[in-house]
């Protein structure tokens, strides 16, 4: 037995107490298992840590050392990504003007509490995917139960949060697939084109229409493997990472009448970058000097092109009106209207749209719903899936685990997440409602933003942007 240095005792008497409190604030008492390892280390060295460290063996020491580095970062980084914080890139373009493509966010995990991974055995700095291979970089033989730890805040109504995608439960290799529960219910509906309509049907019967559209279009994608990849299943922590803005708290009633959110009633203020899509009818091409004045992407002025001078643009109100008074190349903008689209619930029949939406009620944990064929298509999700019990519709009653119901209490929270682009955002118009378990954290600040429609040397480094505060655009 060795006996300790001075040195050695110091930083005992500081790691020690910081693992301790670590596991006090997760409540992990396994790993209690460890502390004797850590003692060991800087007191009796009972096992040989650095035996390496003394071997004859240059080639040896060189390549032990550098494995040593190698180890220690990865699980020092593991933790850190799973406790304490995250990078996140914003990808698409849901949030502009608010948040942009290519701004690199600081995501904060402590501020709601971090999450105890379900998949422990991972990767770091993967989602799901190995970079090179292609292959899970993550082992699902493993599986805990959601836990959060005590976070510093909770979620408000305005908050830009990062979540995982809820309906990316089922996913496929091919990365074009974003919804797959939307692409099996479109594939199924060109194979029944004789369907009566949606609205001549009864609650029961739309939900067996469902079940057949779902069940032709999973089948067609596997058994076209070679376009749509394998089909596969993501536990909650290894769905993609979606960034929205939390408008709807858990026990909160939400409505959109003509694209203005109303919650419990009252009007609910909208972000101050909002943005909605407008019909613009150029007398003549728009010159890249006032694209880029008008903060409107190459990608939106391309995918937004009808031909003829005509355009479907995402604006705010300050661009559209500073766009209203160029007469000269402009001689037209009109609101664009949203037809009737695949909104959230597929299986319901509701006739909403992104403009015009609910009213909805966002379930809370501990408070009941009543239960109807109408509404179960809304609930039917986090009934079945979030909070994995056995829903079935038998001869037109519900029943849950087997027992029939017509009442329902959760036990979770949920939220209602969108993002400020708002006719060009995937958000929980399309899936529906974010639990509680996907939560993973809160943006603090842009750390580097980049724009991808400028080179290097003209302007792709945002400079203004670096070091924002993420609330600056609640």
């Amino acid at each position: 037995m060795r006996k300790p240095t001075r040195k050695d005792l110091i930083k005992l008497s500081i790691t020690l107490p910081l693992y301790l409190l670590f596991l006090l604030w997760v409540k992990s008492w396994l790993g209690l298992i460890v502390v004797p390892f850590i003692i060991d280390n800087y007191t009796t060295k009972f096992i040989p840590w650095g035996w390496w460290k003394n071997s004859p063996n240059k080639l040896l020491r060189t390549a032990m050392s550098w494995i040593d580095a190698i180890v220690f970062a990865l699980v020092a980084v593991y933790f850190v990504n799973q406790f304490f914080f995250q990078n996140y890139v914003i990808p698409t373009s849901s949030l502009e003007k608010s948040l942009l493509v290519g701004d690199y966010l600081f995501v904060s995990k402590a501020n709601y509490g971090a999450r105890k991974p379900n998949t422990p055995l991972s990767m770091p700095l993967t989602q799901h995917t190995m970079p090179v291979t292609g292959g899970k970089s993550y082992i699902d033989a493993i599986q805990w139960d959601y836990e959060r730890v005590p976070g510093f805040e909770d979620i408000e109504r305005g908050d830009i949060v990062v979540f995982n995608y809820p309906a990316g439960d089922t996913a496929t290799t091919n990365p074009q697939v974003i919804d797959y529960y939307k692409e099996c219910y479109l594939i199924g509906a060109e194979h029944y084109p004789n369907t009566p309509p949606m609205d001549s049907l009864s609650p029961e019967r739309r939900r067996a229409v469902y079940d057949l559209y779902y069940a032709a279009g999973s089948k067609y994608i596997e058994q076209n493997a070679h376009i749509y990849g394998r089909k596969l299943w993501r536990p909650v922590d290894r769905r993609e990472n979606y960034v929205k803005r939390c408008v709807g708290l858990p026990g909160d009633t939400l409505a959109i009448k003509e694209k203005q959110i109303y919650i419990n009633g009252q009007k609910s203020p909208q972000p101050q970058n909002v943005q909605f899509n407008y019909w613009v009818k150029f007398k003549g091409n728009m010159s890249e000097r006032l694209r880029h004045e008008l903060g409107i992407s190459r990608k939106d002025l391309m995918d937004g092109n009808c031909g003829g001078g005509l355009y479907c643009l995402p604006l705010t109100d300050a661009t559209r009106s500073k766009l209203s008074s160029y007469t000269t190349i402009v001689a037209s903008i009109e609101p664009f209207k949203n037809p009737e689209d695949y909104t959230y619930p597929l299986n319901g029949y509701t006739k909403w749209t992104a403009d015009n939406y609910g009213p909805v009620w966002i379930p809370k944990r501990g408070e009941s719903i009543r239960l109807t064929l109408e509404n179960l298509p809304i609930y039917e999700r986090p009934i079945a899936v979030y909070e994995g019990n056995k829903l079935q519709v038998k001869d037109g009653k519900i029943f849950i685990n087997d027992k029939e119901s017509d009442c329902y209490t959760f036990k979770m929270d949920y939220y209602w997440m969108m993002g400020d682009n708002r006719h060009n955002s995937a958000d929980s118009r399309y899936w529906g409602f974010v639990p509680e378990d996907h939560i993973v954290g809160k943006p603090l600040f842009i750390w580097l933003s980049l724009d991808e429609d400028r080179g290097w040397f003209d302007g792709k480094i945002r400079w203004n942007r670096i070091f924002s505060s993420v609330d600056k655009f609640k």
